[in-house]
């Protein structure tokens, strides 16, 4: 069984590639929910779809079953899958969508740079967020992992030498790069208090960078008004606590004073368990 099975589907020329895989680190649900509104806003058609059973943990994500009346109807296996569109100025969009695999990483990234030359991709992005010491009151700034100094620069990223775990995304686009496709990925700076939630500020942060980088147009209308109804209900939680106020009033302090991630030197910014335990409650009217 091959890895990728190809349809016979004429593509966009020269698309700009997003790499929207599920699975790795996505802090406010930003990257999941801006994936949704680009599949909502450019009609797409399956290109190639990769073979889940050689690459996913079914035990781990099991395939979905549908019943009907108490009868079974159709079981939908997990697989990465690559669809293609255009956008509302007819820009080319090719979108790899689905699980992370959990194995073969080189054989599937190898795959995907296959097709990406294929289908003459002109720039790879990443979409994820991730969890840090930053205030909801403040706009969602992006960090960059990319493949050349030029994408970093436009995009902002953390300064210093960093090492941490790779996901999938950073993998193919580091192997897109070396084949001559520059690449980046888009990292939502998410705060911590509120990263085990829907944040669509975070959500619409990646929809505007895509824009920015890419050029691709997608209508985020809904999501920017989701966007403020997001701040507006942290608001009002963090409004009635003292102890909440403080910290987000420390955490605008230290970025108005720095660009840096960090706490400043002997000061412990809170976990934000127990603002996010309350920010829950709140939002399904228990306080």
């Amino acid at each position: 069984m091959a890895l990728v099975h190809r349809r016979d589907l004429s593509p966009p020329d020269r698309p700009v590639l997003i790499l929207a895989l599920e699975g790795w680190i996505d802090a406010g649900f930003a990257a999941a929910t801006a994936t949704a509104t680009i599949m909502e806003q450019i009609a797409t058609e399956e290109l190639a779809t990769f073979a889940g059973g050689k690459l996913i943990d079914q035990r781990a994500r099991r395939p979905r079953l549908r019943i009907q009346d108490g009868v079974r109807v159709d079981i939908e296996w997990p697989e990465p899958q690559l669809r293609v569109g255009k956008d509302a100025l007819g820009n080319g969009v090719a979108i790899l969508v689905g699980p992370e695999p959990d194995y073969r990483w080189r054989s599937f990234s190898s795959e995907v740079t296959k097709l990406a030359k294929e289908l003459n991709v002109q720039l790879v992005v990443g979409l994820g967020a991730f969890p840090t010491a930053t205030p909801h009151t403040r706009v969602v700034r992006l960090a960059a992992t990319a493949s050349n100094s030029e994408l970093a620069s436009q995009v902002g990223f953390v300064p210093g030498l960093i090492d941490v775990p790779a996901g999938i995304g950073d993998v193919i686009g580091t192997e897109c790069a070396e084949a001559g496709i520059p690449s980046v990925g888009l990292w939502a700076r998410v705060p911590h208090y509120v990263a085990g939630m829907a944040f669509a500020p975070a959500a619409l942060a990646l929809i505007d960078g895509l824009a920015s980088v890419a050029g691709l147009v997608v209508d985020a209308d809904e999501l920017r008004d989701s966007a403020e109804m997001s701040r507006a209900r942290v608001d009002e939680l963090i409004s009635q606590s003292s102890e909440h106020l403080a910290m987000v009033r420390r955490l605008e302090e230290q970025l108005d004073e720095s660009d840096e991630l960090q706490p400043p030197d002997g000061e412990v910014i809170p976990s934000g368990d127990e603002i996010a335990a309350e920010l829950e409650r709140f939002l399904r009217g228990e306080t």
